[in-house]
């Protein structure tokens, strides 16, 4: 394996990967390379690789010129559902098959080539920190790939009708009253209790509720 120079970069400040990139970082530098992980944009140095893992920045050319390949991981099948809070969205439509692209980007948002998609199934009763492990582990898997097999990296365009989500606000981890707990129960599993808990309205009152889950059987 070719050593390089690689930037992890998360500038989403209240990032759940935060909490998982420094194992990842460890193992890449165990493996022999030079390793920078960014929580800045204004922080970009030249290098090999930069490995996108979750910004709120728009890219622009301007970071792109900074390594040799740059590589966005998305948490979807591309070119279906571009756009923020993808996963979140799509648990709560029902879906069960998550799916992380490695793709180049472009001046299009999610719209580059295509390095590697794969999958990681849910079994319905994960919450968030579960399946946003789940996600980060695949996301790493596939970072790891793209790095055993560079610079022999074969890219793909994307084919097919797109779809587009828009970020999840506050507001959107709201429940209805009129609803069971049942037919809420996905919304339920993506509400993060720090950043956007559950809560629904009552008496013009605000009432916030967090989840969590007890592993010993029940019954």
């Amino acid at each position: 394996m070719k050593k390089l120079k690689i930037s992890l970069i998360c500038d989403i400040k209240d990032s759940f990967m935060h909490d998982r990139i420094p194992p990842l970082e460890k193992e890449l530098e165990q493996a022999g390379h030079q390793v920078d992980y960014l929580r800045s944009m204004n922080d970009l140095a030249t290098g090999d690789v930069a490995f996108f893992l979750a910004c709120s920045t728009i890219l622009k050319e301007e970071h792109l010129r900074y390594h040799l390949h740059n590589v966005i991981i998305h948490p979807s099948r591309l070119p279906q559902a571009r756009g923020s809070g993808v996963v979140a969205w799509k648990i709560i439509e029902g879906e069960s098959k998550i799916w992380v692209t490695l793709f180049n980007p472009t001046s299009k948002i999610d719209a580059g080539e295509i390095y590697y998609q794969d999958y990681f199934e849910l079994s319905g009763d994960e919450l968030s920190d579960e399946i946003r492990q789940r996600q980060a582990e695949l996301s790493f898997k596939l970072i790891k790939k793209f790095l055993a097999e560079y610079p022999h990296i074969k890219a793909i365009p994307q084919e097919g009708e797109s779809s587009f989500y828009g970020k999840r606000k506050p507001k959107d981890s709201e429940l209805d009253v009129n609803k069971s707990i049942k037919e809420q129960f996905n919304l339920l599993r993506v509400v993060d209790n720090e950043r956007y808990p559950a809560f629904f309205m009552m008496h013009g009152k605000k009432y916030v509720l967090r989840i969590t889950k007890e592993e010993s059987n029940v019954g």
